[in-house]
């Protein structure tokens, strides 16, 4: 069985899934350990058992608004790109933050001068939860900026 393309809920969204189908199973006079509640769980999304589902949902952020593949669009360095999302980490040092790495559709430049010019088509960034890096250009304008 192949997991489900469909986003994974937090871990504790999961574990109350699994409580709720004890219940169910309870309420109808089939118990059901919690063990094989989880592994159920598991099974809908599937992957082979709890460990391999706990493994796939703890390795994300717990509030993650771009998930890994998705597609984003902003402005990095005040132009605008669309761009595949290559990698997310939530960073426990910083709560509120996220590393990124992006995959430009077409690459930027970053130079603003006309003689001289700077492509970048893969970024590596760290954002806070409204999409914006700490970093600014000289403007006072954030470094990149997620829409939502």
């Amino acid at each position: 069985m192949r997991p489900s393309p469909t986003p994974l809920p937090s871990l504790d969204a999961l574990k109350d899934q699994a409580k709720r189908l004890r219940a169910r199973f309870s309420d109808e006079g089939q118990p059901l350990s919690h063990s094989r509640a989880l592994e159920l769980i598991a099974a809908q999304y599937g992957y082979r058992d709890w460990n391999t589902l706990h493994a796939a949902a703890g390795n994300r952020p717990a509030f993650n608004p771009w998930m890994l593949g998705s597609r984003v669009r902003g402005h990095y360095l005040g132009q605008l790109f669309d761009a595949q999302v290559l990698g997310v980490q939530a960073l426990s040092s910083q709560p509120g933050r996220y590393r990124m790495t992006l995959h430009f559709d077409e690459p930027v430049d970053v130079v603003t001068f006309d003689s001289f010019s700077a492509f970048r088509q893969r970024i590596h960034c760290t954002v806070d939860e409204t999409g914006r890096t700490a970093e600014k250009t000289s403007n006072g304008r954030p470094h990149l900026e997620l829409e939502w």
